[in-house]
């Protein structure tokens, strides 16, 4: 177990880079698995999200390396089953996408049901759904979910919900299956497009990615191929809110703008200055931020992994901001953690009312999951006194070296084995 502790007050200032998408990286990997011969994913970033999945492919025999540098080669040629149940499946929910790889070259699938962070109710009836109009027999049986098909056939799918795991999953399973495959009411996210780019590079034809129509045409086989995946929207938008809270002046470099646009609107009408110069933001503020209203949405909307670091934002804003979480019902648990450190705040169901304050106070908070991991650093940075946050194994599961980015750019921080 270890401890993060923050001396808060620290300006943030200078230029950081941004690590490839995790959520694209935990949907590429297994995807890989679809090709006949070795594949290399590049920009990969060394986190335990990933460090997981790459275990429960090496469980089922798949050769996998993984150097510091962020380079994956998969041979999928190796593979020795069609089943993942150990306990590693259940700390990693993207170990769903397993389903849909398996079950689209091989006909057939057992894996546990999957884990992650607690942030609300995380069904796979979608996926399943999908899975079923495919032409697979699934069931679900002492916490193990069993698909099973001769063929897969391509069909019209309608998702009741636009649910990104789900609109991948079937992609995966849809690629290699005979016939074209409609998703309708796809999600839209980066991380979507990316994983079906990584697919049609290897061989697959996937059209429709960032709509709500997505259309698959599957082919008789993939082959390998080297891919780099994209910068990551959630880790740019960590920094961009980072930098605002801080009254600071940084720099995110390696990203795409277009994916950071909810974002930056969001921080500008607070009175955050953010400029856009190709492949760089560079965010600016020299003032308390201005409340506003904050409601998360599917992409292009504002995202729902950046609203607990953006409710740490507005609890130190001039007035009261409203934030309402449309995705996830249990995204208020960092809630609790900030009122710790001073924070006002009332929740009303899906809404928190947020009564900004000059300044937050330390105190010791646990992270309880990913993202309210991030959102209670970024409180720490802004706090006066020393902040400990516990549970830092949910921050290393999405955010690549994320203390010593925020060190080299002005944060005094420092990582210590708790008592």
């Amino acid at each position: 177990m270890e401890r993060l502790l923050i001396t808060g007050g620290a300006r943030l200032e200078g230029e950081v880079s941004v690590s490839g998408a995790k959520n694209a990286v935990v949907g590429i990997l297994p995807a890989a698995l679809l090709a006949n011969d070795v594949s290399v994913i590049e920009k990969v970033p060394y986190i335990s999200d990933v460090l997981i999945l790459i275990n429960i492919m090496r469980d089922m025999g798949i050769k996998v390396d993984f150097d510091r540098k962020g380079k994956v080669v998969i041979d999928p040629t190796s593979i020795n089953c069609c089943e993942a149940t150990c306990d590693m499946v259940n700390e990693l929910r993207a170990s769903y996408y397993l389903m849909g790889v398996l079950l689209g070259k091989y006909g057939k699938v057992r894996i546990s049901y999957p884990g992650g962070c607690e942030i609300g109710e995380r069904p796979v009836d979608q996926h399943i759904k999908g899975f079923e109009s495919l032409g697979a027999k699934v069931t679900m049986k002492h916490g193990v979910i069993t698909a099973e098909a001769d063929r897969l056939y391509g069909s019209e799918i309608y998702l009741d919900v636009v649910s990104v795991g789900a609109t991948i999953n079937i992609m995966l399973a849809a690629v290699l299956a005979e016939g074209t495959t409609t998703i309708v009411n796809a999600a839209k996210e980066p991380h979507v497009v990316d994983i079906a780019n990584f697919l049609n590079c290897m061989g697959a034809n996937v059209k429709g990615a960032g709509t709500d129509t997505i259309r698959i045409n599957g082919v008789e086989s993939l082959h390998g191929c080297t891919y780099m995946v994209i910068p990551d929207q959630i880790e740019a938008g960590t920094f961009m809110i980072a930098a605002a809270a801080t009254k600071g002046d940084v720099v995110i470099k390696d990203i795409i703008p277009k994916h950071l646009e909810s974002i930056s609107a969001k921080l500008m009408e607070m009175g955050v200055k953010v400029r856009e110069y190709g492949d760089a933001v560079r965010v600016t503020s020299d003032s308390r931020p201005k409340s506003v209203t904050v409601k998360t949405l599917p992409y292009p909307g504002f995202p729902t992994d950046l609203q607990q670091p953006i409710s740490v934002l507005l609890s130190v804003a001039e007035g009261t901001s409203l934030v309402v979480e449309s995705v996830w019902e249990a995204r208020y648990k960092h809630i609790e953690e900030i009122k710790k450190m001073g924070a006002k705040v009332k929740i009303e169901d899906r809404v928190a009312v947020i009564e900004g304050i000059e300044r937050l106070s330390a105190a010791p908070v646990i992270a309880t999951d990913l993202r309210a991991g991030a959102a209670l650093v970024i409180a720490g940075l802004i706090a006066e006194g020393e902040t400990k946050i516990g549970n830092l194994k949910y921050i290393d599961r999405g955010y690549e070296n994320f203390e010593n980015k925020l060190i080299e750019l002005g944060a005094q921080m420092r990582r210590i084995k708790a008592d």
